[in-house]
């Protein structure tokens, strides 16, 4: 049976909070896992990181081009020099869509529910969502690498939306 958890949107204080290390491999951290790929495999979703859904731990999920899996810990340990202006939108920040700089190529480095290592690279939407949802456990929504006036546009639009208010 899946388990999709209630998402937090844009304003709630969890969004904007640095997240603590996983520091206990247990039975918790396993079905943190499990919620978290269950809720990115819904459609139109790219990534999902915890504090997305309420819990405040270094952990993300991510479903692209045919690839699911998730880091528990995440590092970026190498970004591409080249970048691109993406298209770039978030589940908690719903129906606003604007381009951002991400760098092409990613390296992500973590660990999995035993706490072995391992390693995700990607490029193109698979780098833009790994540094989509390390951003996401840093405190920061991709609206804070907008230019100055794509973010007073977001801002405006965002707070038009039902689901600003939403806590």
């Amino acid at each position: 049976m899946m388990a999709v958890r209630e998402l937090r949107y844009f304003g709630d204080p969890v969004l904007k909070t640095v997240s603590d290390p996983v520091t206990r491999f247990d039975k918790t951290i396993e079905s943190l896992v499990t919620d978290l790929l269950d809720g990115v495999k819904l459609p139109g979703r790219a990534g999902l990181a915890a504090p997305q859904i309420g819990v405040n731990l270094r952990v993300f999920s991510y479903h692209v081009e045919g690839l699911t899996g998730y880091v528990i810990n995440p590092e970026i340990v190498e970004l591409s020099e080249e970048t691109h202006e993406i298209d770039e939108g978030c589940l908690s920040v719903p129906e606003l869509w604007f381009p951002t700089v991400r760098a092409k190529r990613a390296l992500v480095r973590g660990v999995d529910v035993k706490n072995e290592p391992i390693e995700v690279e990607g490029f193109g939407v698979l780098a833009q969502a790994l540094q989509h949802e390390t951003d996401h456990l840093d405190g920061l929504l991709y609206l804070d690498r907008l230019t100055t006036e794509r973010k007073k546009q977001a801002m405006r639009e965002a707070r038009d939306k039902d689901w600003f208010w939403r806590r």
